[in-house]
């Protein structure tokens, strides 16, 4: 006998809120802001309130396509039978089916502590003195082109970003509804993409390939109402906290069963190197009485710190990287390798992601000096009127140290072998970062490196690189023969002729 209409329903005995503050790690940008703004890349704000937003869909497509990565590998399509299309549902035709998972939209709480949220924050010479406000940084850009290694014309611009200074966070709230029969592969589904922010493996928003957005949500809060009882449904209905918990591990908080569930492929490349000389990225110094231009720094903590960018980290070693294909092999072969290791640049009709993930890190203990400089007129040798201008660059002491942190997603023999091409000039100083490389700024000097190999999840191979105090490189770990068979694959691929 069909049952009655009132009771074909989707029988969801229970409803799970999980609640936690996403703390920012390096600055975030969302796209979508006031078209009429100054800045040519707005922040996208609330326009009631003013203050930063993150959507739900935003943030409920980050956590479904890191499910799909750990259920399926990187740039892998799901299905049907997939985890995340169970959990967040799907649409095909006329079929399909819902999420089973409510997202909220998150406003930026500017001065957020654990203890004293809407407490006063004071950050050196500024105040937020307005809890409603969002701290922002403004970062300028430019497209380089690859052959003169000048700017592109009508490629310069600047964006808005949320800092990540302390005492900012989304405070984010998700509603899990239970079906009793499928309880337990919600509970897995959702702890397995959670899991990505207490990591802090998911980041968020545009740039995500250069550094920007990484989050992580370091305390959770679970709350569970049982529709089985009255006194589950009735505290819903009127807004109670029902049955709750906190901790670190969202996992355990759920109740759900630990699933060793990681297709993703990867090899990580993590060297120290040391300062040699200055370096500069430039940024506006934003004050009438500072110099022209200074070293970017950015928001990390309660402090202002300079940075190496992702962005000019990933441009230097695709300009180098071009230079070294076109070397060794063709210039098609070349072109096509580089595409598919750094993405597609911007006049290509079929863009492609960039599979190479450049971190954005501080420089540690650097110093500086105002440098006055001045434009010679060739001519006649002398200056050129109104020419004279001064720089703040960072200088390199020798506590001074510079993090490179890439990290290459499902990588070829070929992608290593130049990903060991590229280290080995970063490592000598040949590969300069940052601007002015000309007159000798930006030149590293490789002090230890260490490469990772990781395969569903598991660590197949590892390889640590060493600076003796003679000068010389000391190889430990798995086959140094192999490293030089990927350079050999790599030769191989830039060099045939039937692409």
């Amino acid at each position: 006998m069909q049952k009655a209409r009132w009771l074909q329903s989707r029988e969801i005995t229970e409803r799970i809120v999980v609640t936690g503050h996403l703390v920012l790690e390096t600055p975030v940008y969302f796209g979508g802001g006031d078209g009429s703004s100054l800045v040519d890349m707005p922040l996208l704000l609330d326009p009631l309130e003013g203050r930063a937003l993150l959507t739900g869909a935003s943030l409920a497509g980050a956590l479904r396509h890191y499910l799909r990565e750990r259920e399926h590998g990187y740039r892998k399509e799901g299905n049907e039978s997939s985890l995340e299309t169970f959990l967040f549902g799907f649409q095909k035709d006329s079929d399909g089916a819902q999420s089973w998972l409510i997202i909220s939209d998150a406003l930026a709480e500017v001065g957020f502590r654990p203890d004293t949220e809407k407490k006063q924050l004071a950050f050196k010479d500024h105040v937020i003195v307005n809890y409603t406000r969002p701290w922002l940084e403004l970062r300028d850009g430019v497209a380089i082109n690859h052959t003169t290694r000048t700017a592109d014309y009508k490629y310069k611009y600047d964006m808005e970003l949320l800092a990540a200074a302390a005492g900012i966070a989304f405070p984010l709230r998700l509603e899990l509804l239970v079906r009793e029969s499928d309880r337990e592969q919600l509970l897995s589904a959702l702890a397995i993409a959670l899991e990505g922010l207490e990591k802090g493996e998911i980041a968020l928003g545009a740039r995500k390939s250069r550094g920007f957005g990484r989050c992580r949500v370091k305390h959770w809060q679970v709350c569970r109402y049982d529709f089985s009882r009255p006194e589950g449904l009735l505290d819903w209905l009127s807004g109670s906290e029902g049955e709750k918990q906190s901790g670190t591990d969202i996992s355990n908080l759920l109740g759900a069963q630990k699933v060793d569930l990681d297709r993703r492929s990867a090899i990580f490349i993590n060297a120290t190197c040391k300062l040699e000389g200055t370096l500069i990225i430039r940024s506006s110094s934003g004050a009438s009485d500072s110099p022209d231009t200074a070293h970017l720094h950015s928001w990390r903590g309660d402090k202002i710190v300079p940075i190496l960018s992702g962005t000019s980290l990933a441009g230097a070693l695709r300009a180098r990287a071009l230079r070294i294909a076109k070397t060794v092999g063709t210039n098609t072969a070349a072109n096509k390798l580089i595409e598919e290791l750094f993405g597609s640049d911007k006049q290509n009709e079929n863009p492609k992601a960039s599979r190479l993930i450049a971190e954005e890190k501080e420089i540690i203990n650097p110093s500086e000096m105002v440098v006055n400089r001045v434009k010679i007129d060739r001519f006649t040798g002398g200056a050129y009127r109104s020419a004279l201008f001064d720089e703040l660059p960072i200088c390199g002491l020798d506590e001074t140290q510079v993090q490179i942190d890439l990290m290459v997603q499902n990588p070829k023999d070929e992608d290593i072998g130049l990903l060991l091409l590229l280290l080995k000039d970063l490592w000598t100083g040949d590969l300069p970062l940052g601007g002015e490389t000309g007159i000798g700024r930006g030149r590293l000097k490789g002090l230890e490196a260490s490469l990772t190999r990781k395969n569903n999840g598991l660590f197949e191979k590892e390889w640590l690189l060493k600076r003796s105090t003679d000068d010389r490189l000391i190889i430990e770990g798995n086959s140094q023969d192999l490293l030089e068979v990927y350079v050999q694959s790599f030769i191989r691929e830039v060099s045939r002729i039937d692409i």
